[in-house]
């Protein structure tokens, strides 16, 4: 089994910061690539950001120079900074990872998600 729990949800202001983590665990022998989607009320899902074992990053032109992926191999776990919070980044953010198991079978997962409310 594996579990991606996400931590730092919450009621911000315009303007303010916020910081997200995921930490993953179970039976993993390696995760290649770790990110965020976010998924907004009456919105699909969609890509915020994504960071491979390697370090390279991707993100949604929305939010390129406000939000920084950070991936720490070595304990399974990835965090999301959010800086200069806009009303429209209210939604409830998924932590995704694409791994490896021990029997070498590729298999994405997902957490529950955390809510994030920007609204003054």
């Amino acid at each position: 089994q594996v579990q991606l729990v996400e931590s730092g949800g919450g009621l911000v202001q315009p303007g303010e910061s916020l910081r997200l983590s995921c930490a993953a665990s179970g039976s993993i022998f390696r995760i290649d690539i770790m990110g965020w989607y976010r998924q907004a009320p009456g919105k699909e899902r969609e890509l915020v950001a994504t960071v491979t074992a390697g370090g390279t990053t991707n993100y949604a032109d929305s939010v390129k120079g406000r939000f920084t992926i950070s991936r720490y191999n070595a304990k399974n776990t990835m965090s999301l900074q959010m800086n200069s919070l806009e009303p429209e980044d209210t939604a409830v953010y998924y932590c995704y990872a694409f791994l490896v198991r021990p029997d070498y079978n590729r298999m994405p997962y997902w957490g529950k998600g955390t809510l994030v409310t920007v609204s003054s």
